[in-house]
């Protein structure tokens, strides 16, 4: 005869309710971003000691202001603007070129045709 008995019957386990037994489903949006942490902020970085934060698309200093050269932000600025026009004479060249290419290729089929008729010709009157 055992000591506690011959079987062991334990207790049923009642099902599991579907539903969560969190409330964060039941309150609105805002509310569930600060309670879960979704609101991520702006991304920062920093560069150099420089921190800067991206708003509206561009990277922009945190604290407003360039903390490099003055001197030496102007300067690039200005052979910024001196390559952007080289670039743009430089592109209304090879326009032209690319033109002038196509008439002078075109002149040459119609010569060659023009050439091609006259053999031709001149072969009929022999």
């Amino acid at each position: 005869m055992p000591l506690f008995g011959n079987s062991f019957s334990p207790k049923k386990t009642p099902p599991r309710k579907w539903a969560s037994l969190s409330n964060l489903h039941l309150l609105d949006r805002s509310t569930r971003e600060v309670e879960l942490g979704l609101e991520y902020g702006t991304p920062t970085m920093n560069l150099a000691g420089q921190s800067l934060k991206f708003e509206n698309g561009h990277w922009v200093s945190e604290s407003g202001s360039f903390t490099g050269d003055r001197r030496e932000l102007q300067r690039l600025r200005k052979r910024n603007q001196q390559l952007e026009e080289e670039n743009n004479l430089l592109r209304l060249k090879v326009d032209i070129l690319l033109d002038m290419l196509s008439e002078t290729t075109a002149e040459s089929h119609l010569m060659e045709k023009e050439l091609e008729e006259l053999k031709q010709h001149s072969r009929r009157k022999k």
